[in-house]
């Protein structure tokens, strides 16, 4: 990690910009009991919040006993869609730390990019990520792969080493953490802030404070 002026600020969507993931973690448990898996709402936390698609299918399979077809989530997204439309709003502050950054910044997200697209439109914050989306669907790997942050350094023209990614999963930190980036976890949403401790990692729990932070 260096001292070096930060160029680019990357955003995770869900738990960081929009507080979907409670949302979401219900969805998952009502899917979970459908497929005829037991996963309670706190091992779905534990094991998928920030996940890629192939870690969430790999686990299920396993505790299935038997291999899900191809695209097996589509037939559930109606779910995600619905609950998502009428109950989605962004994550406290982050609107407010959004209007005062004076660094370029992007959305960098496991999720798809219409899904993406879709969350920043329902809570107003599309205006400051407009043509700086990215998503695992662009890169062979997902969290916690570093891939996806890379491609995102990449496009926007700046240097790893010059990128902070702000991340609210185990999983995030992690790639940012082998991406070379500067990490910071965001504790108020429900992951606990020791599984995002680590090094090179600030862990902060107030959105508000993302400014102050980065410019320190």
């Amino acid at each position: 990690m260096t001292a070096d002026p930060i160029e680019l600020v990357i955003f995770d969507c869900d738990g960081v910009l929009v507080d979907s993931e409670r949302i979401c973690v219900e969805v998952d448990a009502m899917i979970m009991a459908d497929l005829g898996v037991a996963f309670t709402e706190a091992e779905i936390i534990e094991r998928f919040v920030g996940s890629s698609t192939e870690v969430y299918t790999a686990a299920v399979e396993e505790r299935l006993g038997r291999r899900l077809e191809k695209d097996w989530q589509k037939r559930y997204e109606h779910l995600y869609d619905a609950a998502l439309a009428t109950r989605l709003t962004a994550v406290d502050g982050v609107a407010e730390a959004l209007s005062v950054l004076t660094a370029p910044v992007c959305v960098a997200s496991n999720g798809q990019h219409d899904g993406i697209r879709r969350s920043l439109r329902i809570t107003g914050l599309e205006e400051h990520f407009e043509g700086r989306v990215f998503s695992a669907a662009d890169v062979p790997r997902g969290k916690p792969a570093p891939d996806l942050f890379l491609h995102a350094a990449r496009s926007m023209g700046v240097e790893p080493d010059r990128c902070a990614v702000i991340e609210d999963s185990a999983y995030g930190v992690q790639a940012a953490r082998a991406a070379g980036m500067r990490a910071f976890g965001y504790c108020g949403g429900l992951i606990p802030a020791a599984r995002l401790q680590g090094l090179g990692t600030v862990v902060f729990d107030e959105m508000r404070d993302l400014p102050r932070l980065l410019e320190a």
